[in-house]
């Protein structure tokens, strides 16, 4: 499909990347798949990779729910448990919005993403440019703050103790982010930060 470039006085650039990134809101946003899904309000899923198994079963048994629901996951699909939750997601219907972490022109499609791609439910962005073709933990970081910035809420599944999803938790709460996790003793370090707990009739 067609990469497409958005740029900040295109009505798809969300506002929301200039309220949350400000002087570091990229410039424009690559594109590939059905620029319409950017209308949607967005869940943000981060999770550490490593994550305990009744969180996985819990993440698991939510995302099925989410997809049924018809809500619109954005993610970069990288850790473990996000990928097994993109796993879930692509079983559904309902919108997704897939970020890697490096630039996405001429990037090769993964053979999963070409049908979701020719529904329209599925969305590639990427803020990097040209010469951004590699992964970094550097692109990673600033990947995840790009999501987080256009996302309404954010769901963060498990961040290890002192690891980097807890630092990044921690950023996004001092920026005003509404941020739900599970109740769980595994995630009482995010917690006691003062993260949502996800109830029955959360989503």
């Amino acid at each position: 499909m067609k990469l497409v470039k958005i740029y900040k006085d295109d009505t798809y650039y969300s506002q929301s990347l200039n309220q949350y990134l400000g002087e570091y809101a990229p410039a424009t946003v690559d594109a590939v798949g059905n620029l319409d899904i950017l209308k949607n309000k967005p869940l943000a899923v981060f999770s550490s990779s490593k994550c305990p198994g009744s969180i996985i079963l819990k993440t698991y048994d939510l995302m099925k729910k989410i997809r049924d629901m018809g809500i619109t996951v954005i993610s970069g699909f990288h850790s473990p448990l996000e990928r097994e939750c993109l796993n879930v997601l692509l079983k559904g219907k309902q919108p997704i919005i897939y970020c890697p972490a490096r630039n996405i022109d001429g990037m090769r499609i993964n053979p999963e993403f070409k049908k979701p791609l020719e529904d329209g439910i599925l969305l590639i962005l990427s803020p990097f440019s040209k010469k951004e073709k590699r992964i970094s933990s550097e692109r990673a970081l600033e990947r995840n703050r790009f999501i987080a910035a256009i996302a309404d809420k954010i769901l963060i599944p498990h961040a290890e103790p002192n690891s980097k999803t807890e630092i990044f938790c921690r950023e996004l709460l001092d920026k005003g982010k509404s941020i739900a996790t599970f109740d769980n003793p595994h995630n009482r370090n995010i917690l006691k930060l003062g993260l949502e707990v996800i109830t029955e009739d959360a989503f």
